[in-house]
Protein backbone atom coordinates (compact mmCIF):
# COMPACT_ATOMS: atom_id res chain seq x y z
CA UNK A 1 0.00 0.00 0.00
CA UNK A 2 1.40 3.43 -1.07
CA UNK A 3 4.54 1.86 -2.54
CA UNK A 4 7.16 4.55 -3.15
CA UNK A 5 5.42 7.06 -0.86
CA UNK A 6 7.00 8.70 2.18
CA UNK A 7 5.11 8.73 5.49
CA UNK A 8 5.91 11.27 8.19
CA UNK A 9 4.48 13.35 11.03
CA UNK A 10 4.40 17.14 10.66
CA UNK A 11 4.16 19.36 13.75
CA UNK A 12 1.90 22.30 12.87
CA UNK A 13 1.73 23.85 16.33
CA UNK A 14 -1.35 22.69 18.19
CA UNK A 15 -1.57 19.48 16.15
CA UNK A 16 0.66 16.75 14.72
CA UNK A 17 -0.45 15.59 11.28
CA UNK A 18 0.38 12.21 9.78
CA UNK A 19 0.88 12.51 6.03
CA UNK A 20 1.82 10.32 3.08
CA UNK A 21 3.27 11.84 -0.08
CA UNK A 22 4.79 10.61 -3.29
CA UNK A 23 5.18 11.24 -7.00
CA UNK A 24 6.55 14.10 -9.03
CA UNK A 25 4.75 16.98 -10.71
CA UNK A 26 2.03 19.48 -9.74
CA UNK A 27 0.73 18.73 -6.24
CA UNK A 28 -2.76 17.46 -5.42
CA UNK A 29 -4.00 16.95 -1.85
CA UNK A 30 -6.54 14.20 -1.10
CA UNK A 31 -8.69 14.70 2.03
CA UNK A 32 -10.59 11.69 3.38
CA UNK A 33 -13.95 11.54 5.13
CA UNK A 34 -15.45 9.86 8.19
CA UNK A 35 -14.50 7.38 9.56
CA UNK A 36 -11.61 6.69 7.18
CA UNK A 37 -7.94 7.63 7.23
CA UNK A 38 -5.62 8.71 4.43
CA UNK A 39 -5.30 5.00 3.57
CA UNK A 40 -8.71 5.18 1.86
CA UNK A 41 -6.85 6.69 -1.14
CA UNK A 42 -4.47 3.73 -1.55
CA UNK A 43 -6.00 2.69 -4.89
CA UNK A 44 -6.36 6.22 -6.29
CA UNK A 45 -3.04 7.79 -5.26
CA UNK A 46 -0.82 5.53 -7.44
CA UNK A 47 -3.00 6.26 -10.48
CA UNK A 48 -2.52 10.00 -9.96
CA UNK A 49 1.23 9.53 -9.54
CA UNK A 50 1.32 7.67 -12.85
CA UNK A 51 -0.54 10.60 -14.39
CA UNK A 52 2.30 12.94 -13.37
CA UNK A 53 1.14 14.32 -10.05
CA UNK A 54 2.69 14.71 -6.64
CA UNK A 55 0.06 13.26 -4.32
CA UNK A 56 -0.30 14.25 -0.65
CA UNK A 57 -2.65 12.31 1.65
CA UNK A 58 -2.92 13.56 5.26
CA UNK A 59 -4.94 12.12 8.11
CA UNK A 60 -7.29 14.91 9.17
CA UNK A 61 -6.72 16.35 12.63
CA UNK A 62 -7.73 13.74 15.20
CA UNK A 63 -8.33 11.00 12.64
CA UNK A 64 -6.04 8.03 12.09
CA UNK A 65 -2.54 8.86 13.33
CA UNK A 66 -3.00 12.65 13.46
CA UNK A 67 -3.48 14.25 16.87
CA UNK A 68 -5.09 17.53 17.82
CA UNK A 69 -5.38 19.75 20.88
CA UNK A 70 -7.37 19.17 24.06
CA UNK A 71 -11.12 19.16 23.62
CA UNK A 72 -13.02 22.34 24.53
CA UNK A 73 -16.66 23.21 25.02
CA UNK A 74 -16.79 25.36 21.87
CA UNK A 75 -15.27 22.57 19.68
CA UNK A 76 -13.08 25.19 17.95
CA UNK A 77 -9.99 23.00 18.10
CA UNK A 78 -11.66 20.61 15.66
CA UNK A 79 -13.32 23.20 13.44
CA UNK A 80 -12.88 22.98 9.69
CA UNK A 81 -11.00 26.29 9.89
CA UNK A 82 -8.42 24.71 12.21
CA UNK A 83 -8.16 21.55 10.11
CA UNK A 84 -7.81 23.56 6.88
CA UNK A 85 -4.96 25.52 8.46
CA UNK A 86 -3.28 22.19 9.25
CA UNK A 87 -3.37 21.24 5.57
CA UNK A 88 -1.88 24.57 4.50
CA UNK A 89 0.87 24.22 7.10
CA UNK A 90 1.67 20.66 6.01
CA UNK A 91 1.86 21.72 2.37
CA UNK A 92 4.17 24.62 3.15
CA UNK A 93 6.34 22.26 5.18
CA UNK A 94 6.57 20.04 2.09
CA UNK A 95 7.44 23.03 -0.09
CA UNK A 96 4.07 23.54 -1.82
CA UNK A 97 2.32 26.91 -1.58
CA UNK A 98 -0.31 26.25 -4.28
CA UNK A 99 -2.02 22.96 -5.02
CA UNK A 100 -5.10 21.18 -6.31
CA UNK A 101 -7.42 19.95 -3.58
CA UNK A 102 -9.83 17.00 -3.40
CA UNK A 103 -12.22 16.52 -0.48
CA UNK A 104 -14.52 13.54 0.08
CA UNK A 105 -17.33 13.55 2.66
CA UNK A 106 -16.09 15.45 5.77
CA UNK A 107 -12.89 16.18 3.86
CA UNK A 108 -15.07 18.18 1.47
CA UNK A 109 -16.07 20.51 4.31
CA UNK A 110 -12.39 21.04 5.08
CA UNK A 111 -11.67 21.66 1.40
CA UNK A 112 -14.39 24.32 1.19
CA UNK A 113 -13.11 26.09 4.28
CA UNK A 114 -9.54 25.97 2.98
CA UNK A 115 -10.55 27.42 -0.40
CA UNK A 116 -12.49 30.25 1.25
CA UNK A 117 -9.88 31.05 3.92
CA UNK A 118 -6.79 30.54 1.73
CA UNK A 119 -7.86 31.18 -1.88
CA UNK A 120 -4.29 31.88 -2.94
CA UNK A 121 -3.34 28.29 -2.06
CA UNK A 122 -5.91 26.41 -4.16
CA UNK A 123 -5.56 26.09 -7.93
CA UNK A 124 -8.36 23.59 -8.57
CA UNK A 125 -10.96 22.12 -6.25
CA UNK A 126 -12.88 18.83 -6.23
CA UNK A 127 -15.82 17.98 -3.97
CA UNK A 128 -16.91 14.33 -3.78
CA UNK A 129 -20.11 13.21 -2.04
CA UNK A 130 -20.58 16.39 -0.05
CA UNK A 131 -22.31 19.76 0.19
CA UNK A 132 -21.63 22.78 2.39
CA UNK A 133 -22.79 21.97 5.92
CA UNK A 134 -25.30 24.80 5.94
CA UNK A 135 -26.87 23.57 2.71
CA UNK A 136 -27.56 20.23 4.39
CA UNK A 137 -28.91 21.89 7.53
CA UNK A 138 -31.18 24.27 5.64
CA UNK A 139 -32.80 21.27 3.92
CA UNK A 140 -33.46 19.02 6.90
CA UNK A 141 -36.41 16.77 6.16
CA UNK A 142 -37.71 13.56 7.65
CA UNK A 143 -35.76 11.66 4.98
CA UNK A 144 -32.53 13.49 5.83
CA UNK A 145 -33.02 13.03 9.58
CA UNK A 146 -33.72 9.33 9.07
CA UNK A 147 -30.79 8.62 6.76
CA UNK A 148 -28.30 11.05 8.31
CA UNK A 149 -29.38 10.68 11.94
CA UNK A 150 -25.78 10.13 13.02
CA UNK A 151 -25.04 13.86 12.53
CA UNK A 152 -27.33 14.69 15.42
CA UNK A 153 -26.43 11.68 17.54
CA UNK A 154 -22.71 12.47 17.27
CA UNK A 155 -23.39 16.03 18.42
CA UNK A 156 -24.74 14.89 21.79
CA UNK A 157 -22.39 15.31 24.76
CA UNK A 158 -20.74 12.17 26.20
CA UNK A 159 -23.34 9.62 25.06
CA UNK A 160 -21.86 8.75 21.63
CA UNK A 161 -18.43 8.00 23.09
CA UNK A 162 -19.95 5.57 25.59
CA UNK A 163 -22.03 3.83 22.95
CA UNK A 164 -19.32 3.53 20.30
CA UNK A 165 -16.38 2.53 22.51
CA UNK A 166 -18.49 -0.08 24.35
CA UNK A 167 -18.56 -2.21 21.18
CA UNK A 168 -16.61 -0.64 18.30
CA UNK A 169 -16.66 -3.88 16.31
CA UNK A 170 -20.44 -3.63 16.05
CA UNK A 171 -20.47 0.12 15.42
CA UNK A 172 -17.78 0.34 12.73
CA UNK A 173 -18.21 -2.44 10.21
CA UNK A 174 -15.78 -2.77 7.31
CA UNK A 175 -14.94 -5.36 4.69
CA UNK A 176 -11.20 -6.09 4.30
CA UNK A 177 -11.71 -7.51 0.82
CA UNK A 178 -13.58 -4.42 -0.41
CA UNK A 179 -11.34 -1.94 1.40
CA UNK A 180 -8.03 -3.74 0.91
CA UNK A 181 -6.50 -5.55 3.89
CA UNK A 182 -3.92 -2.91 4.85
CA UNK A 183 -6.45 -0.09 4.55
CA UNK A 184 -8.90 -2.09 6.64
CA UNK A 185 -6.29 -2.85 9.31
CA UNK A 186 -5.30 0.81 9.58
CA UNK A 187 -8.92 1.95 9.72
CA UNK A 188 -9.82 -0.71 12.31
CA UNK A 189 -6.93 0.25 14.57
CA UNK A 190 -7.93 3.92 14.41
CA UNK A 191 -11.62 3.39 15.08
CA UNK A 192 -10.83 1.29 18.17
CA UNK A 193 -8.82 4.15 19.70
CA UNK A 194 -11.02 6.14 22.14
CA UNK A 195 -9.07 9.36 21.43
CA UNK A 196 -9.72 9.00 17.69
CA UNK A 197 -13.40 8.28 18.31
CA UNK A 198 -13.72 11.41 20.45
CA UNK A 199 -11.91 13.49 17.83
CA UNK A 200 -14.20 12.25 15.06
CA UNK A 201 -17.20 13.18 17.20
CA UNK A 202 -15.71 16.63 17.76
CA UNK A 203 -15.61 17.01 13.96
CA UNK A 204 -19.40 16.59 13.90
CA UNK A 205 -19.98 18.74 16.98
CA UNK A 206 -17.97 21.51 15.36
CA UNK A 207 -20.00 21.02 12.18
CA UNK A 208 -23.28 21.90 13.86
CA UNK A 209 -21.86 24.84 15.82
CA UNK A 210 -18.68 26.77 14.96
CA UNK A 211 -18.47 25.50 11.36
CA UNK A 212 -22.09 26.35 10.69
CA UNK A 213 -21.52 29.89 11.97
CA UNK A 214 -18.44 30.31 9.76
CA UNK A 215 -20.40 29.25 6.68
CA UNK A 216 -23.29 31.56 7.59
CA UNK A 217 -20.87 34.49 7.75
CA UNK A 218 -19.48 33.53 4.32
CA UNK A 219 -22.96 33.20 2.84
CA UNK A 220 -24.02 36.60 4.17
CA UNK A 221 -20.85 38.17 2.73
CA UNK A 222 -21.36 36.50 -0.65
CA UNK A 223 -18.05 34.65 -0.46
CA UNK A 224 -17.49 32.18 -3.31
CA UNK A 225 -14.75 29.86 -4.51
CA UNK A 226 -12.93 31.44 -7.45
CA UNK A 227 -10.96 28.50 -8.86
CA UNK A 228 -12.31 25.83 -11.25
CA UNK A 229 -14.44 23.36 -9.27
CA UNK A 230 -15.43 19.77 -10.00
CA UNK A 231 -18.39 18.17 -8.20
CA UNK A 232 -18.63 14.37 -8.11
CA UNK A 233 -21.21 12.21 -6.43
CA UNK A 234 -21.79 8.47 -5.98
CA UNK A 235 -24.83 7.29 -7.91
CA UNK A 236 -25.47 4.47 -5.43
CA UNK A 237 -25.44 6.89 -2.48
CA UNK A 238 -28.27 9.26 -1.50
CA UNK A 239 -26.94 12.77 -2.24
CA UNK A 240 -28.77 13.18 -5.55
CA UNK A 241 -31.84 11.40 -4.20
CA UNK A 242 -32.12 13.91 -1.34
CA UNK A 243 -31.18 17.11 -3.18
CA UNK A 244 -31.32 16.65 -6.92
CA UNK A 245 -28.32 17.79 -8.98
CA UNK A 246 -25.55 18.69 -6.46
CA UNK A 247 -23.95 21.02 -9.01
CA UNK A 248 -26.91 23.39 -8.74
CA UNK A 249 -26.28 23.79 -5.01
CA UNK A 250 -22.53 24.19 -5.39
CA UNK A 251 -23.05 27.00 -7.90
CA UNK A 252 -24.18 29.11 -4.94
CA UNK A 253 -20.66 28.69 -3.54
CA UNK A 254 -18.35 28.60 -6.57
CA UNK A 255 -18.12 30.51 -9.85
CA UNK A 256 -16.96 27.70 -12.15
CA UNK A 257 -18.70 24.38 -11.41
CA UNK A 258 -18.82 21.23 -13.49
CA UNK A 259 -19.12 17.54 -12.61
CA UNK A 260 -20.99 14.26 -12.87
CA UNK A 261 -22.02 11.15 -10.97
CA UNK A 262 -19.89 8.01 -10.57
CA UNK A 263 -21.36 4.51 -10.39
CA UNK A 264 -20.29 3.69 -6.83
CA UNK A 265 -21.42 3.54 -3.25
CA UNK A 266 -20.26 6.19 -0.80
CA UNK A 267 -16.60 5.20 -0.35
CA UNK A 268 -15.78 5.91 -3.98
CA UNK A 269 -11.99 5.91 -3.59
CA UNK A 270 -12.17 2.27 -2.52
CA UNK A 271 -15.11 1.11 -4.63
CA UNK A 272 -14.52 2.88 -7.97
CA UNK A 273 -10.88 4.04 -7.91
CA UNK A 274 -10.34 3.93 -11.67
CA UNK A 275 -13.44 5.99 -12.42
CA UNK A 276 -12.56 8.50 -9.72
CA UNK A 277 -8.93 8.79 -10.81
CA UNK A 278 -10.02 9.21 -14.44
CA UNK A 279 -12.34 12.07 -13.46
CA UNK A 280 -9.60 13.74 -11.41
CA UNK A 281 -6.94 13.39 -14.08
CA UNK A 282 -9.28 14.74 -16.75
CA UNK A 283 -10.17 17.75 -14.62
CA UNK A 284 -6.60 18.47 -13.61
CA UNK A 285 -5.49 18.25 -17.25
CA UNK A 286 -8.33 20.39 -18.57
CA UNK A 287 -6.12 23.45 -18.56
CA UNK A 288 -3.09 24.95 -16.86
CA UNK A 289 -3.41 25.46 -13.13
CA UNK A 290 -4.65 29.06 -12.73
CA UNK A 291 -2.03 31.34 -11.22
Amino acid sequence: MFEGFTATQVDVGEARIFVRFGGDGPPVVLLHGHPRTSATWHRVAPLLVRAGRTVICPDLRGYGRSRGPAFTADHAGYSKRAVAADVVAVMRHLGHHRFALVGHDRGGSVALRLALDHPEAVSRLVFADCLPLTEHLSRVTADFATQWWHWFFFAQPAIPERVITADPDSWYVGDPEAMGQENYDEWRQATRNPDVVRSMLEDYRAGLTVDRRHEEVDRAAGARVGCPTLVLWSLQDDLEELYGDPRAIWRRWAHDVRGHGIDSRHHVAEQAPEALASALVGFLRSGPDPQ
